[in-house]
C-alpha cells in the first residue's frame, strides 16, 4: 500500500466538470507520470467543494492550499512549484475582493467561514467512487450500530427526538414519518429517496449524490431497518447523468462488501436499492406524484389521506424523504440527539443547504445553521451583490417560494420564520435579485414556470394559476387595471386554499409576496404604465438627454431599425413609433445620454 506524501483533490462535481476540471485532472495525471511522481502524490477526483463561482477548484493536502479557476495550462506550474519545490502558486489563490488579500486556506475565505457542514460533510473530501474513502470517515458505522445495538423503535426514537425536519419541502418531522410507516401494517414496505430536484437554480441534492452517494444509501438502509422495509428506490431525474453514474457505482460497491443485499453485516436484515429515472417533471417532486411515476403512471398527485406511510408505492406503506434529509441521518445516529439539537434553532435544529445563485458575487452551494440571519448569507457568505448594485430581494424555496425584500435582511432563516413572511424553505433554492430587477416581471417568470409544470389534475391549479399569469401579462404589457391587483390577491388566496397538492398551493407565493412587499411597482405598472426597473419591454420608452448627447452617432449606427436621427456632433433624436426597444442604443451610448423610462 502506497504512503503518499501529498494528495491533490480536484473538484469533480457537475459545475467544475462543465468548467473543465476533467481536463485538469487528466493533465495532473500526465504531468505526475512524466515527472515520476505518481507513487508519492495521489490525485483524487472529489465531489463539489461548494464554491462554484471559483471552479475548477484544486486543493492540496497536507499543505491545505486552495487553488481556484485552475486550467490545464496551470497544472505544470503547480507541479513544478508546489509539488516539487513546496512553493505556493500565489496567482492561483482566491483573492478577497474587499480585503484585496490572497487566501491559501479555504477556512480563511469568507464564503466558508460562516458555514457548518453536516449534509455536505464529505463533499470535496472523499472520492465518491471509492467506498473505502467513505468507510474511512466512519461510513456505514451508523448502520452497523443500528443493526447490532438498537431496536427498530430505538432508531426511530433518536430520529424523532433530534427534531430533524424534511429538507425537501414543508419541513415535516422525519421521525414522525418514519414512525407512521413503522406502525402501518404490511409485509411489504418501501423506502423512497426523492432526488427529483426540479427547482430552477437548485443543485443541493445533485451535489450530495455526486460527492457522497454512500451517505444516502446508508441512511436509506437505516430507514429500511427501522420501518421494516427490505427495498429502497431512488427516484432521480435522468438529467443528472453524473449523479446517476456515481449512485450505480456506489450501490454495486456496497453490495459487493455486504453493506446492501442479503443478511447485511451478518444480521437477518436484508435491503436492496434500485434507481428509477424520472423525465424531469417538476410536479414529480411531490411525493405522491413521484410514486405514481415510479409505478409507470402519469405523474399526478393523489388525494391525501391516505398518506404514503399508509398507502404509498404499489399501495404499500412507504417512507419518502429527500436526499438532504437522508444525508443527516448517519451523523445524528453517531453524534447523538443533543449534538444535533445544539445546532440551529429549537423548532428547526441542524443545518440547511442552500443553492445560492442570481445577482450574487459568490455563487455556490452553502450549508449554514438554521437561524442564521439572511444578511449573513447574502453579504458574508455570498460576498454581496454583483457590480456594487443594491440588494432588492431574494426568493427562497424555488419557483413556488416568496420574494423577501431588503427590509427583512435581518430575518433569521428557519422554517417558521420563512413561512411567517410569505415564503418557504422548500428544497433550498435561494435566488438573489438586485435593483435592476422588476418584481412584477419576476413574479410572472416564476408563475409561467409553475403553470407550464402543472399536471392539470385539479382546477384551482390548472385554471387559476393560468388566470393569474394572464393578469400579470396584461400588467407588464401596459394593459393592466387597478381592479387587477385585487383580483390577483383574491384569486391567489383561492388557489392556495383549494389546490390538490403543494405545487398548486404554493404557486401563487411569488405573486402574493411581491404584491405585499413591492406594491409600489405594481401600481407604477398599472397606474403610470411604467416599469421602474426598465425590464418590461412594452412599457419602455427610450429618449435622449440633450445635455449629455455629444453627437458621436454610435446609437444611430447600431440601431437595427434606423429610428435614430441626428447629425454628427449634434443632439440625436429617437422616433418612439419606430423603436423596437431592443436597448442597443442604451448600451452603446458612451455618455449615458440615452435613458429608459
Amino acid at each position: 500500500m502506497n504512503k503518499f506524501r501529498m494528495h491533490i483533490l480536484i473538484c469533480g462535481g457537475t459545475g467544475c466538470v462543465s468548467s473543465g476540471s476533467n481536463d485538469v485532472f487528466a493533465e495532473f495525471v500526465n504531468k505526475l507520470q512524466i515527472g515520476g511522481l505518481s507513487d508519492e502524490v495521489q490525485i483524487i477526483k472529489t465531489g463539489c467543494f461548494g464554491f462554484c463561482e471559483q471552479g475548477p477548484i484544486v486543493k492540496i493536502y497536507p499543505d491545505n492550499v486552495f487553488y481556484v479557476r485552475v486550467t490545464p495550462e496551470d497544472v505544470d506550474l503547480i507541479v513544478k512549484e508546489h509539488v516539487i519545490k513546496g512553493r505556493i502558486v500565489e496567482k492561483l489563490l482566491y483573492k478577497d475582493p474587499v480585503k484585496g488579500t490572497a487566501e491559501h486556506e479555504h477556512r480563511h475565505i469568507g464564503f466558508y467561514q460562516n458555514q457548518y457542514r453536516i449534509a455536505l460533510r464529505n463533499c470535496g473530501i472523499i472520492d465518491p467512487e471509492n467506498i473505502n474513502d467513505y468507510i474511512a470517515v466512519n461510513g456505514y458505522q451508523a448502520l452497523g450500530e443500528c443493526l447490532t445495538e438498537k431496536t427498530r423503535e430505538e432508531v426511530i426514537d433518536i430520529v424523532e427526538a433530534s427534531g430533524l425536519r424534511g429538507r425537501g419541502g414543508a419541513g415535516v418531522s422525519t421521525g414522525f414519518k418514519w414512525r407512521a410507516a413503522y406502525k402501518s401494517a404490511g409485509e411489504k414496505k418501501y423506502v423512497i429517496c426523492n432526488a427529483d430536484e426540479g427547482d430552477p437554480g437548485a443543485f443541493m441534492d445533485r451535489s450530495i449524490l455526486e460527492g457522497d452517494p454512500h451517505s444516502v444509501l446508508e441512511a436509506m438502509a437505516i430507514c429500511g431497518y427501522s420501518i421494516g422495509a427490505d427495498e429502497g428506490i431512488i427516484y432521480i431525474r435522468a438529467e443528472y447523468p453524473l449523479a446517476v453514474a456515481r449512485l450505480r457505482i456506489a450501490i454495486a460497491q456496497a453490495e459487493e462488501m455486504g453493506l446492501l443485499g442479503d443478511n447485511i453485516l451478518g444480521t437477518d436484515f436484508s435491503f436492496r436499492i434500485s434507481l428509477s429515472l424520472g423525465a424531469g417533471a417538476f410536479v414529480c417532486g411531490e411525493e405522491t406524484s413521484l410514486i405514481n411515476s415510479v409505478q409507470g403512471q402519469r405523474g399526478e398527485p393523489r388525494v391525501k389521506p391516505p398518506f404514503p406511510a399508509q398507502s404509498g408505492l404499489w399501495y404499500k406503506p412507504s417512507n419518502v424523504n429527500n436526499v438532504e434529509t437522508y444525508a443527516n441521518i448517519a451523523p445524528i445516529i453517531l453524534n447523538g440527539v443533543d449534538w444535533f439539537r445544539s445546532i440551529g434553532t429549537e423548532k428547526s435544529p441542524g443545518t440547511k443547504v442552500f443553492a445560492l445563485a442570481g445577482k450574487i458575487n459568490n455563487v455556490g452551494l452553502v450549508e449554514v445553521p438554521m437561524g442564521i440571519p439572511l444578511r449573513d448569507i447574502i453579504y458574508k457568505i455570498g460576498g454581496g451583490i454583483r457590480n456594487g448594485k443594491a440588494f432588492k430581494a431574494v426568493q427562497t424555496g424555488g419557483p413556488s417560494g416568496g420574494c423577501i425584500p431588503a427590509s427583512l435582511l435581518d430575518l433569521q432563516i428557519d422554517y417558521d420564520a420563512l413561512q411567517s413572511v410569505g415564503s418557504m424553505m422548500g428544497s433550498g433554492g435561494m435566488i438573489v435579485m438586485d435593483e435592476d430587477d422588476c418584481m412584477v416581471n419576476i413574479a410572472k417568470f416564476y408563475l409561467d414556470f409553475t403553470v407550464e409544470e402543472s399536471c392539470g389534475k385539479c382546477t384551482p391549479c390548472r385554471v387559476g394559476n393560468r388566470r393569474l399569469l394572464e393578469i400579470l401579462e396584461r400588467i407588464t404589457s401596459g394593459k393592466g387595471e387597478e381592479s387587477d391587483l385585487d383580483e390577483l390577491r383574491d384569486l391567489g388566496a383561492v388557489i392556495q386554499d383549494c389546490s390538490l397538492c403543494q405545487l398548486g398551493v404554493t404557486a401563487p407565493n411569488p405573486v402574493v409576496s411581491t404584491l405585499k412587499y413591492f406594491a409600489d411597482e405594481y401600481e407604477a405598472h398599472v397606474k403610470e404604465k411604467r416599469c421602474p426597473a426598465g425590464k418590461c419591454t412594452d412599457l419602455l420608452k427610450y429618449s435622449v438627454i440633450p445635455e449629455k448627447c455629444i453627437g458621436c452617432t454610435l446609437c444611430a449606427k447600431n440601431c437595427p431599425v434606423s429610428c435614430i436621427s441626428g447629425e454628427r456632433k449634434a443632439v440625436h433624436h429617437i422616433d418612439t413609433e419606430k423603436c423596437i426597444k431592443c436597448g442597443v442604443c442604451f448600451s452603446k451610448c458612451p455618455t449615458k445620454a440615452i435613458v429608459k423610462a
